[in-house]
């Protein structure tokens, strides 16, 4: 028996799906090798200073200044001589000569040269030295000071004479022997004046027992009484550790004016002024005293 002929169907096979390609990102590339060994190497810096690390401190500059004392004393006495004959003359050619030739212990060559005219041969006045004030002496460099002072002078002319008052600087220069050259000439200036400071006036404590008020003020009175003539030995009854010195003086004591006390812990601080009739001149001498009192057992003045 015969089968029936089949046509064979031709396979078709499926097609092979292509494998897709995975694009990795960066895994080769020199920028991120690059950013990696960056990565490491702070990491392994940072470890390091971690174990390597000094402590810092804060450190706080202070700058002390070292002052020294200047002895102006001969500076003084200098200043002094100069003024006294700077500044006196005579209308006579003779004495004016005089002159000229003290200044040339004191001024340097130019300087001499330079106060040749300041008094003329023909001047009419005559000149004296009353008065010398020094207000400042004022180092301003190494070997080099300032000096102000005031002079007062009496200018005669003819018959008439009257009292002229000037305050002047001058710069000198001192060596290392201590010897003094005058540097700037006499150049005018400033004197010093009245402050307009006025100090606080203590006022009296208001809760002190008027029983403590009676007794200190009593034992003031019975203190000042005898202080102008105690003896050292007399003044141990009133006073601790010298708080106030001897004086011995003939005053005749008159009365207390506006006693100030205030209360600090175990002692009472005073303010007062002392009136005293001074013996030998007549006058009234008015004395004023800050001090702690203390009670032990009685009264005394301990600073």
């Amino acid at each position: 028996m015969k089968l029936p002929f089949r046509k064979k169907e031709k396979q078709v096979n499926p097609k092979k799906e292509k494998k897709r390609k995975v694009k990795t990102i960066g895994k080769r590339k020199k920028s991120v090798v690059f950013l990696w060994i960056l990565l490491l190497s702070s990491l392994a810096f940072g470890i390091y200073k971690n174990f390597t690390a000094i402590d810092q401190h804060t450190v706080h500059e202070r700058e002390i200044v070292e002052s020294h004392i200047v002895d102006t004393t001969a500076i003084e006495s200098f200043t002094r001589n100069f003024v006294k004959d700077y500044y006196t003359w005579e209308n006579e050619s003779e004495a004016l000569e005089e002159r000229t030739e003290k200044l040339t212990d004191y001024l340097t060559e130019e300087l001499q040269s330079l106060n040749t005219e300041m008094v003329r041969e023909d001047i009419p006045t005559s000149s004296s030295v009353q008065n010398i004030n020094i207000w400042s002496v004022t180092e301003e460099t190494e070997n080099t000071f300032s000096v102000v002072y005031s002079v007062q002078q009496k200018i005669t002319e003819d018959k008439d004479s009257s009292l002229t008052n000037a305050t002047y600087r001058i710069v000198l220069y001192q060596d290392e022997q201590g010897n003094l050259v005058i540097t700037q000439n006499p150049t005018l200036w400033n004197s010093p004046n009245k402050s307009d400071f006025t100090p606080e006036h203590a006022e009296s404590d208001d809760t002190l027992e008027s029983e403590t008020t009676e007794e200190v003020t009593e034992f003031l009175e019975t203190f000042f009484a005898s202080y102008p003539t105690a003896t050292e030995k007399e003044l141990t009854y009133y006073v601790k550790s010298h708080a106030l010195p001897v004086i011995e003086k003939d005053y005749t004591f008159s009365e207390l004016i506006h006693p100030v006390f205030q209360e600090q812990d175990n002692q009472i601080k005073v303010w007062v002024t002392v009136k005293y009739l001074d013996e030998s001149t007549k006058a009234t001498q008015l004395s004023q005293y800050e001090f702690l009192l203390e009670k032990d057992p009685n009264w005394m003045i301990v600073k």
